[in-house]
C-alpha cells in the first residue's frame, strides 16, 4: 500500500504574536488607556477651570460659617429703593441708578431713627457671574444730581446669570441685592421682604394639628 502522505498546516506564527493581534490592542490595551487619558483630562479640568463661588457677606467664626445680614435689613428698615438702567454698547456698558427713600422721609428730610437724609457721593456696585468669577466687575456710581447716579463699565453681554448688589458708604451701610439674567435694560432693586413684621410671626397651626382623640 502506498504510503498517503499527510500534509499539516504549518502554525501561523504571526497570528500567535500578541501584539499583533487586534482584539488584544483594542480590548485588553486601547480601551484602558483611553479610560486613563479621559480620567486625567477631567481632573485637569476639574482644577484648572473649576467653577467660582459667589461672593457675599459670610465672615468665619472659629470653625463655623456665618451670613452677615445687617446690611440688607438696614436697607429695610430705612426703605431705600432704586432702579438701574444699563444702555448696552459695543465696548462699554453705561449705568444710570435711581435711588429712591420714601417719601416721608423726603418730606421731613431725615430717616426714622432722626439721621439726616443725604445722598452719598458715591455707591459701591458688585455684580457677580453666577459660575465664572472672571466675568465679575467691582465699580462706583458717582452721585450727578437729585437722587441720580452714573458710572461706566464693560460687561460681557453673552446671556448668563448675575448676582448684582449696591451699597452705601458708612454711616448709612446699606445694600441692595438682586439677582437678573444679563444682558437686560432695567434693573428694580427692592429691600429683602423676608425682614417684615408679618414674616417674622409664625402662623397658628393649632387647628391644623391632628386631634389626640379617635
Amino acid at each position: 500500500m502506498a504510503n498517503i502522505m499527510k500534509l499539516t498546516p504549518k502554525p501561523n506564527k504571526q497570528a500567535n504574536i500578541w501584539y499583533k493581534n487586534y482584539m488584544v490592542l483594542i480590548f485588553v490595551i486601547g480601551l484602558p488607556v483611553l479610560v486613563v487619558v479621559i480620567c486625567l483630562f477631567f481632573i485637569f479640568y476639574s482644577i484648572k477651570i473649576q467653577d467660582s463661588t459667589v461672593r457675599d457677606d459670610w465672615y468665619m467664626d472659629g470653625k463655623t460659617l456665618y451670613q452677615d445680614s445687617s446690611r440688607d435689613q438696614l436697607a429695610h428698615d430705612l426703605g431705600v429703593f432704586g432702579v438701574m438702567r444699563l444702555s448696552w454698547h459695543a465696548n462699554t456698558t453705561d449705568i444710570r441708578f435711581e435711588l429712591n427713600y420714601p417719601t416721608n422721609n423726603l418730606s421731613a428730610q431725615n430717616f426714622h431713627n432722626d439721621t439726616p437724609l443725604t445722598y452719598p457721593d458715591e455707591l459701591s456696585v458688585h455684580i457677580s457671574h453666577a459660575t465664572d468669577d472672571t466675568k465679575d466687575r467691582d465699580f462706583t456710581i458717582i452721585h450727578q444730581k437729585d437722587n441720580v447716579y452714573v458710572g461706566k463699565v464693560q460687561l460681557d453681554d453673552t446671556p448668563a446669570k448675575y448676582y448684582l448688589q449696591i451699597s452705601s458708604p458708612k454711616p448709612q451701610n446699606w445694600r441692595l441685592i438682586q439677582h437678573e439674567n444679563l444682558p437686560k435694560s432695567n434693573i428694580i432693586f427692592l429691600p429683602l421682604s423676608s425682614f417684615d413684621e408679618e414674616r417674622r410671626i409664625l402662623p397658628d397651626q393649632r387647628n391644623k394639628r391632628p386631634s389626640a382623640k379617635p
